[in-house]
């Protein structure tokens, strides 16, 4: 516990690696201004490779190769499809392949470094990089009360995204994801607003000058947010999690899940974003990472995002369940 507490005090102090000479804008509050919008897009995976083991940063030359093969990806993926190309094989896999050209799936062929370091992984405690021991299965933490539906049993079962009800990357740790990783940050006195691109997922965290935690409180969609400033740093506080929701988005989440998140301005477009997640029913140690958001340029507005409501996928995937249910 003494090394957690002494490597998350270390990325409180984290800024100063940057060496901060310019004057930072501030609000008519004398608050670092956060506002604007922001790309939090990575290339840096959330868990490390495992062959990595306890590498934290690659050299100069591993990113170079990174980066290249990164490159040729992309250029990969522009090319044309084949168009005298054959029909799958039957019951194959019908991916995307057709439609990369058209998706937001690109990103510059770039690794994006915290100071001087290119990390191997998001997450730096454990010192593995990896989540750690799950103590429960998703099942059993997220059906305390009922067991859940299945994927077909009804919409319910569906991932939260594909109902468009919650994409996730507005939950606390702003896992990266491919598409769309744009957020807008609006800032008063005593309120900070965090809203994603993807589904406009908006998060309203409420501003106090003392560090308490929010208190017990009914289950909301991407918790319930607290926070206040401890020198240049913006300090936020999230509990009160709904059950469907997890933390990391691939990993078990409990009702104890408690997630510690710290922002702070390094320069006029970086802010060095770390988080702890707690949760002694999930997990068998806290999770503890951090990265970069970079600010978009000053024209660049978040597009109206229109998720498919009239999700005929849907009725088709339950549809074709009650048949195969009926054995026909």
């Amino acid at each position: 516990m003494k090394s957690i507490l002494a490597l998350f005090l270390t990325l409180c102090c984290a800024a100063n690696l940057y060496g901060q000479d310019e004057a930072l804008p501030t609000t008519q509050y004398g608050r670092p201004d956060l506002q604007g919008t922001w790309w939090y897009g990575s290339r840096t995976p959330l868990q490390r490779a495992e062959h990595l083991g306890e590498q934290r940063a690659f050299s100069i030359e591993e990113v170079k190769q990174i980066e290249t093969r990164m490159d040729e990806r992309n250029t990969a993926l522009f090319a044309p499809l084949a168009p005298d190309r054959g029909a799958p094989e039957k019951g194959a896999a019908i991916r995307q392949e057709a439609d990369d050209n058209f998706l937001s799936h690109f990103q510059d062929p770039a690794l994006v470094p915290i100071g001087s370091e290119y990390r191997t992984s998001i997450i730096v405690s454990p010192a593995n990089g990896r989540l750690p021991k799950a103590l429960s299965s998703k099942t059993s933490i997220a059906t305390e009360k009922s067991i859940p539906p299945s994927d077909v049993d009804g919409p319910e079962g569906q991932p939260l995204s594909g109902r468009c009800l919650a994409f996730g990357a507005a939950i606390p740790s702003l896992t990266p994801i491919m598409m769309n990783p744009n957020l807008q940050i609006v800032q008063t006195k005593d309120y900070l607003m965090i809203m994603t691109e993807m589904v406009h997922d908006a998060r309203i965290i409420r501003l106090h000058e003392n560090a308490s935690p929010p208190k017990p409180s009914f289950d909301k969609w991407m918790g319930d947010s607290t926070g206040y400033w401890d020198g240049e740093t913006l300090v936020i506080n999230s509990r009160n999690f709904r059950p469907e929701q997890t933390s990391l988005g691939r990993a078990a989440a409990s009702a104890q899940l408690e997630i510690i998140e710290r922002l702070t301005l390094v320069d006029a477009g970086s802010i060095l974003y770390g988080f702890e997640v707690r949760d002694p029913l999930a997990f068998s140690e806290p999770v503890i990472g951090e990265r970069m958001l970079t600010r978009n340029d000053t024209n660049d507005r978040l597009y109206e995002f229109a998720c498919h409501e009239g999700n005929y996928s849907l009725t088709y995937i339950l549809q074709g369940a009650r048949v195969q249910e009926r054995g026909q």
